[in-house]
């Protein structure tokens, strides 16, 4: 077996305790006075698999799935109907723990094993040997960006720090595997892997009979929770509800990292609810799809109902989140169908396009944000990173990382537009693995209205006016030749500051051009 899976085996892992305090910074708040936050993240969820329309008008699919508790969260807080984060997993979730853009951090594709580069092969291009391994907080693994997380700060500073379900920060037999090792003082269920083998209790969450792991991708730590007909994310939530009892009893502050592995393939089916998504005349596969998300959601209001029969509902922020856009290529996974839309937004997952990079987004600050509101301006996931210690009262630290993220309290708390006159920057020098538009190796900036993605392989530039073409359909970088070149300037600019990969032809050898060259 792997030495990966052994840590995890027990299920509910304490990290070390023996590992020394650093004092509190001179900016936190007092402990009775800091909120607990649960950041809820949710794996390849699509903009629209929900029935809270984060659009100005509901669609076909927000009336096709039901997802009551995100609907409940809103009209506590605020949505955000511009909230962004990269097309593909790793990168995402690198940016969130790190502060740091993707194109900084070079986690630019998703990680699974040490030194092996998950990109599909291309004709033309040489892919640049970017950062495989991952995220790491200590040096000695090449291939791996070195920084802090928010979450050792947030221990540091007194919080109790809780990790639940998926990870995928670093790879297998790198530091970045285990979330112990980024400030979490409890770990239940997180490994190396960026997907899970099985949600069903029926086949050991992908263990053999012994015990042993029958894929890199069977959930580690769940034993109890075998043959007992308990869907993945139900016994997650269960876990999670349990570490909270303990944080109660401990009476810190608490940080819950809920990072479901639903809704990422397979599409096995949630029995709590799939029956019902039957009888509105869904197929199999849709009605496993949509079992998926209202098991999510169910686990969302577990927690929300938890935290009010505890009391502790008035000094807890709530945030939820999306890592990357909904699967659908427009082939689906390889030989699975097609299983669902982001319409109104251009194709999903892996791509520049919205489709893949827009996320639904919610916050909830009791006595700070205003309940039922929105806010139409635009983010980015790795401005949680300096938000959260900003919630926690945490502003006077140190990181070795560059942090690029910004925090949004402003637009939570409608004192200020954090997005007026910032670009937005990704940056994908790799080929993910699947066909579909957008997909390959691009970078993108956005831009007030404005969104230019470059094609490296090619030099083409798209150029789209967000707000009047959500659907991205009418390219019109012929009609706005200043915009582009403008647009192209900034993303070359910061793509060099940063230190950004571009790859290589081929045939020649040769660097691409960056935007601006062309």
């Amino acid at each position: 077996m792997n030495k990966s899976f052994l840590w995890a085996a027990a299920g509910l892992l304490p990290c070390s305790w023996a590992s020394a305090q650093a004092p509190v910074s001179e900016g936190a708040a007092e402990p009775a006075r800091r909120p607990n936050i649960i950041f809820f993240l949710v794996d390849d969820m699509g903009w629209q698999d929900t029935s809270l329309p984060f659009w100005t008008e509901k669609t076909y699919y927000n009336e096709r799935y039901e997802t009551p508790n995100m609907e409940r969260l809103a009209r506590q807080g605020m949505m955000f109907t511009q909230a962004y984060a990269s097309s593909i997993s790793s990168p995402t979730r690198c940016s969130l723990m790190t502060g740091a853009n993707a194109a900084r951090h070079r986690v630019t594709n998703w990680t699974l094993q040490k030194d092996v580069t998950t990109d599909a092969p291309s004709e033309v291009l040489q892919l640049p040997d970017w950062n495989y391994n991952g995220i790491a907080q200590v040096e000695g693994t090449n291939n791996t960006f070195v920084g802090t997380s928010f979450v050792q700060y947030l221990k540091d500073a007194g919080y109790h720090t809780i990790h639940c379900g998926k990870a995928h920060w670093g790879a297998i037999d790198t530091p970045g595997e285990n979330p112990c090792h980024f400030g979490f003082e409890t770990n239940i269920a997180g490994h190396a892997a960026g997907g899970l083998a099985t949600y069903l209790s029926e086949f050991n969450y992908g263990h053999d009979d012994q015990g042993n792991p029958t894929s890199l991708m069977s959930v580690p730590g769940l034993r109890k929770y075998w043959q007992t007909g308990t869907f993945v994310t139900e016994a997650l939530t269960q876990e999670a509800l349990k570490a909270l009892d303990k944080a109660k009893a401990y009476n810190q502050p608490f940080y819950l990292y809920m990072s479901h592995y639903a809704i990422h393939i397979p599409i096995d089916k949630d029995v709590r609810f799939f029956d019902k998504y039957k009888k509105k005349g869904l197929s199999d596969k849709e009605a496993a799809y949509a079992s998926l998300i209202e098991g999510m959601d169910r686990s969302l209001g577990d927690i929300m109902d938890w935290l009010e029969k505890n009391g502790e509902a008035d000094n807890t922020i709530i945030i939820f989140m999306g890592d990357n856009g909904g699967y659908c290529t427009g082939a689906g996974w390889r030989d699975q169908p097609l299983y669902t839309q982001n319409y109104p937004l251009n194709c999903g997952k892996g791509s520049a396009y919205e489709g893949g990079i827009r996320e639904p987004m919610i916050v909830a600050w009791p006595g700070v944000t205003e309940p039922g509101t929105r806010c139409d301006k635009y983010l980015i996931v790795e401005d949680c990173f300096p938000t959260i210690l900003e919630m926690a009262g945490i502003r006077d630290y140190k990181t070795p990382q560059v942090v690029d993220g910004i925090s949004f309290v402003p637009m939570l708390k409608q004192t200020g537009d954090t997005s007026a006159g910032r670009s937005l920057y990704w940056n994908c020098p790799n080929e993910w693995g699947e066909a579909g538009p957008g997909i390959g190796a691009t970078c993108t900036i956005r831009q007030g209205k404005w969104k230019l993605i470059y094609f490296y392989e090619t030099g083409k530039k798209e150029l789209y006016d967000i707000p009047a073409d959500i659907g991205e359909k009418h390219d019109c970088a012929a009609d706005h030749p200043e915009v582009v070149k403008k647009l192209s300037a900034d993303l070359g600019s910061f793509l060099r500051s940063c230190g950004g990969q571009r790859p290589s032809f081929k045939k020649t050898g040769k660097p691409c051009p960056w935007p601006d060259e062309i």
